[in-house]
């Protein structure tokens, strides 16, 4: 038995659209065969995007995309992936698998895709091995309307109108594969690099993304502000809008990882217990970006996220592709709980990777397209972007295996714009179901409804049973006074609106 209660005259910070944002990478079969398939492919395509991917993802209003990396883009060179297809340099991938990127798809192609979603665009710039002047010229090809070499160079392409870049990262994961950097140094980086980052578009303001640390490196966290802030002029402080923070699940630790879709009652727990460690992440680094930004300007940037698993069976390890079950999409569920409840610091986050790639969405084989129980998650979560979070407390038992203990119910609650109360829920047992008695402490009930996804812990879907796991609705809901009773099926996750 759980029992929830919300206030509802307690409307807390916005949840932005953007905490819903994806990563798309040049890795394994993440674009290419994944989204972009090319012109000339006798997959459906509009301008070389498959239709069945993109139509999938505008349907879980995909809020931003990040693009083109992740390590990768520490070593892409942008000017290699413009102009003729069959002119483009060929290099070697040398991070992920070792095979030729042939920089098909480049800034048009990504440009491209993100018209077709409808969604905002992250473009990543390239701190490790690029320049300053390298990263002025990509930013003036991209978003300068005046003449200029690289906007005559972009009209040269085929693009007469600059294109507007929402969010502009300074590197990526530069305490590691970004340059191997300490903090201090790359600080300094990050202050000259930013400089160059220039608001071409009247009426429009880059918003740049400083790298951020990896999991619980507090250090970093503190170094870097303290040199971006203490030791630097007042009026420059406004030039960091976000601050990075990666961390993945790995049940069995880095080395090992542990398998997809193999997996005991102790490693689902250990599983579930780790993901909740995002809570812990978010509060400390949080606490430390209060000293510097009480305000909370400056947005915590969680631009890679989600479960990272042994690759399958038989797949090149550089590729990165793992299967995704009810495990995933709990894990899932309890991380966007959190990015909710945080979403006064939390500005942003994208889950790794969209397709084919660790937790993605959706998982293509040649023609066929299905969508992973992540991505029924996405579906019954967007109801919270641009919401309001609502205070709210809930009451559940600790349960788990060992020294894995979680609480029994992950939860967030969000008002949209037309009244309407959006909750979503997970019972994370994978053996009970539970009662859950929700309050809407302030609110008449005149209707309620919901969907749900429920499963046995390993259940997934595959090519051959593309729907195994799908959503379904909720039943049994019932209603008396202020109060909502409903039965959560083990292992499930609900959305329920309500409306006064």
């Amino acid at each position: 038995m759980a029992r929830l209660t919300v206030y509802t005259d307690r409307p807390l910070s916005t949840i932005e659209p953007e905490v819903y944002g994806h990563f798309s990478e040049h890795l394994g079969r993440c674009i290419y065969e994944g989204i972009y398939v090319g012109e000339d492919s006798h997959i459906p395509n509009v301008n070389g995007m498959r239709c069945d991917v993109v139509e999938a993802l505008k349907h879980i209003r995909i809020p931003v995309l990040r693009w083109p990396g992740g390590c990768f883009a520490d070593e892409y060179h942008w000017k290699d992936g413009i102009g003729p297809k069959q002119a483009r340099k060929k290099m070697i991938n040398t991070h992920w698998g070792g095979v030729v990127e042939d920089n098909s798809f480049g800034t048009h192609e990504f440009f491209e895709l993100c018209r077709q979603l409808g969604c905002k665009t992250y473009v990543n710039g390239n701190v490790g091995s690029g320049t300053v002047q390298e990263m002025a010229e990509w930013v003036e090809y991209m978003t300068f309307d005046g003449v200029s070499p690289m906007a005559d160079l972009r009209r040269k392409n085929g693009q007469e109108r600059p294109w507007k870049v929402d969010y502009f990262g300074i590197g990526n994961e530069n305490w590691g594969c970004g340059g191997n950097m300490l903090p201090q140094y790359y600080a300094n980086e990050y202050r000259r690099y930013r400089t160059y980052v220039r608001d071409f578009q009247e009426g429009h303001r880059i918003n740049r993304i400083c790298g951020g640390a990896n999991v619980a490196d507090y250090e970093w966290t503190r170094e870097v502000l303290d040199t971006c802030f203490r030791r630097t002029p007042p009026e420059c402080h406004g030039k960091m809008d976000g601050l990075s923070l990666h961390y993945y699940v790995h049940p069995e630790g880095w080395e090992i990882k542990g398998s997809a879709t193999e997996f005991d009652s102790e490693v689902y727990y250990k599983t579930l217990s780790k993901a909740y460690y995002m809570d812990e992440l978010i509060a400390k680094h949080g606490a430390i970006m209060d000293e510097y930004d009480p305000d909370k300007k400056v947005g915590m940037i969680v631009d890679e996220w989600g479960t990272w698993f042994t690759v399958e069976p038989g797949t090149n390890p550089g590729f990165l592709y793992q299967q995704n079950t009810m495990r995933d999409a709990m894990v899932a569920g309890i991380t966007l709980n959190i990015f909710n409840q945080h979403s006064d610091r939390v500005k942003m986050a994208n889950l790794a990777q969209m397709v084919n790639v660790l937790q993605a969405v959706l998982l293509t084989d040649g023609e066929q397209m299905i969508k992973t129980p992540t991505y029924h998650v996405f579906d019954l979560y967007k109801h919270h972007q641009n919401g309001k979070l609502l205070d709210s407390q809930m009451d559940t038992p600790q349960i788990g295996q060992g020294e894995w203990q979680v609480p029994m119910v992950s939860h967030s609650v969000s008002r949209d714009s037309s009244g309407a109360v959006h909750l979503t829920a997970v019972n994370l047992s994978h053996q009970e179901g539970t009662a859950l008695d929700i309050q809407l402490l302030g609110m008449d009930i005149r209707k309620a409804r919901g969907q749900m996804l429920q499963g046995e812990m390993h259940q997934m879907n595959t090519f051959a049973q593309p729907d195994n796991v799908a959503l379904e609705e909720l039943t049994g809901l019932g209603v008396q006074g202020d109060t909502l009773h409903v039965t959560l099926p083990p292992c499930s996750v609900v959305h329920i609106c309500v409306e006064g």
